[in-house]
């Protein structure tokens, strides 16, 4: 059994397995350390560039395109290690990136998950949006991150370089236990994509896991691979799975009253769409909200399991307050004036 396996998974992705996967081969030949690429389906040249090129990579081959949540799942059965890195195709790693997140997850074993300090591709002295150093969540089930609030993003001037408690790794570059991963459920196939990682971990934090961040490990994301950050695709499954998260999840005590904000802030939100001239992205919203209703008797079971098993309702990483009102009426874009 592998140490650690380095899983990417792929869809039509070859000119960016071109450009990434060599840097994730090159600094992951240690033992006990396997790459894997997961082919979601590509019906493009994927899997013979993978065979001709990158021969010592094993590949698993999905019968069709399960979406990001689903696919991990799917790949995740047939791989077995101690530890599963789920890593984007867009992602360029650095020499010994693998090294201090195995050591502190070796001696720690109530962390369920970390994620090394991403940055960006395109601005290696920036943080990257989807991950930064470590995300949270605010009240209302707003994400952000340590070196990024919600559009303002950090340079990383070595501000944030100490392990913290987060309460969400990003999927980007998700370390995690792979035992840890099954008994949880893995991520929700039926997102699809996006803030599945945020549900996943929400599940492992309220259960009594623990998820860090660990910036003594770095690597580059160039971000937007699949769906560019104006997509009214991205625009829905972001507000429709946020939706669905909050339901699954939040406590009883808690459930009606943000629900209830959310539908304000919601419809706020298409409404500046709107006024934006961007009226796909304000239907984007109202799809999202009506799927929702539609759909949230089907999670009714999910929601009641992950209350009985429930052993931390309060989360200290999980915000008591709006991280929107602290952005646009306090005027706070850095997480280092947030934490004041």
């Amino acid at each position: 059994m592998d140490k650690v396996a380095v899983v990417i998974l792929n869809w039509n992705g070859e000119e960016m397995l071109g450009r990434f996967l060599p840097s994730v081969v090159e600094h992951s030949r240690e033992e006990g350390v396997t790459v894997y690429v997961a082919d979601n389906g590509s019906d493009d040249r994927s899997v013979m560039f993978i065979e001709n090129e990158f021969p010592e990579v094993k590949l698993i081959r999905l019968n069709r395109n399960y979406g990001f949540a689903e696919g991990y799942n799917q790949a995740l059965l047939r791989v077995e290690a101690t530890y599963v890195m789920l890593l984007n195709s867009d992602v360029e790693v650095t020499g010994g990136w693998l090294t201090p997140m195995i050591r502190y997850m070796d001696n720690h074993p109530g962390v369920a998950a970390c994620q090394p300090k991403i940055l960006s591709w395109h601005h290696k002295d920036s943080f990257e949006y989807a991950g930064a150093c470590g995300g949270f969540i605010d009240r209302y089930g707003y994400p952000f991150c340590r070196g990024r609030i919600l559009g303002s993003v950090e340079k990383d001037i070595h501000q944030y370089d100490t392990v913290i408690p987060v309460f969400w790794a990003t999927g980007a570059a998700l370390f995690i236990r792979l035992d840890e991963y099954k008994e949880a459920g893995g991520l929700d196939g039926s997102f699809f994509a996006h803030m599945e990682e945020i549900d996943l971990c929400w599940r492992l934090k309220s259960r009594g896991k623990e998820i860090v961040v660990v910036p003594q490990s770095k690597v580059y994301h160039e971000g937007g691979g699949t769906l560019k950050k104006e997509s009214p695709r991205k625009t829905f499954l972001n507000f429709r799975n946020n939706l669905i998260m909050l339901y699954k999840n939040l406590p009883e005590k808690e459930l009606r009253r943000v629900l209830f904000i959310r539908m304000i802030a919601d419809y706020m939100a298409a409404l500046v769409f709107l006024l934006q001239g961007n009226r796909q992205n304000a239907m984007a919203v109202y799809r999202a909200r009506r799927e929702f209703r539609k759909k949230r008797s089907e999670y009714q079971k999910l929601r009641q399991e992950n209350l009985s098993r429930m052993q931390r309702p309060e989360i200290a990483e999980r915000w008591k307050k709006s991280i929107l009102v602290a952005y646009y009426l306090r005027g706070i874009k850095k997480y280092s004036e947030l934490i004041q």
